[in-house]
């Protein structure tokens, strides 16, 4: 008995390692198109990805320093102000899978 065990369990877990690899291969689908992003962007920052009032927000979805390396964003720049729209964007997808489109509670309607 103890042998059928054993091998049940080493079974599973090879199962599961195996789940596991095929779903980390997997690239991450997005969850919002870019041009849907360009929409939030326009009714966050007017459009501008640069942007930088000195509010505590950057960048074009109006991250703070908190969120952006929070998610990951570090990784391109200090603060979204100086990543590339496409990296504000990548980050962004992040933030909608943690947090959803409540993360931009005035302009996160096109993304929800």
């Amino acid at each position: 008995m103890r042998k059928s065990v054993k091998t049940t369990l080493t079974r599973f877990a090879l199962a599961a390692g195996t789940a596991g690899a095929v779903a980390a291969a997997a690239p991450a689908a997005n969850a919002a198109s870019a041009s849907q992003w360009d929409q939030v962007a326009a009714c966050e920052s007017g459009g501008n990805w640069s942007t930088n009032t000195g509010n505590g927000f950057y960048g074009g979805l109006q991250f703070t320093a908190e969120t952006w390396n929070g998610y990951g964003g570090g990784q391109y720049a200090p603060t979204a102000d100086q990543a590339s729209r496409e990296q504000q964007i990548e980050i962004a997808e992040k933030v909608l899978a943690g947090q959803g489109a409540g993360a931009w509670p005035v302009c996160g309607g096109p993304v929800a």
